[in-house]
């Protein structure tokens, strides 16, 4: 089973910057598709950005410009850099990772890192 740990989160003012990052521990075979995903009170949880091994990214439409997703591989981690921070980028932010091994492919979830933005 693989752990994924979130760090970066916290307090920022609007127009500010965070970057966060994530870090795939325990039973790895191959971390193939990493991820962020973001949960506001009172919402469903939605998809910020995804890399692949490969270096393809994909963006939430909305995000595009602003969140820059990009990876270590060697170092199972994904971070994620945010800038021009918007209140309404308050939200949980998780961490998503696929591994691969032999029988089949596991999904694994982060506990989440807060990210605050004030007004």
């Amino acid at each position: 089973q693989v752990q994924l740990a979130e760090f970066g989160g916290g307090l920022v003012q609007a127009g500010g910057s965070l970057r966060l990052s994530c870090v795939a521990s325990g039973r790895i075979f191959s971390i193939t598709t990493m991820g962020w995903y973001r949960q506001a009170p009172g919402k469903q949880r939605e998809l910020v950005a995804t890399i692949t091994r490969a270096d393809n990214t994909n963006y939430a439409d909305s995000l595009k410009g602003r969140f820059t997703i990009s990876r270590d591989t060697g170092k199972n981690t994904v971070y994620l850099q945010m800038n021009s921070l918007v209140p309404e980028d308050t939200a949980v932010y998780y961490c998503n990772a696929d591994n691969v091994g032999p029988g089949g492919l596991w999904n694994s979830w982060g506990q989440g890192t807060q990210v605050t933005v004030s007004s």
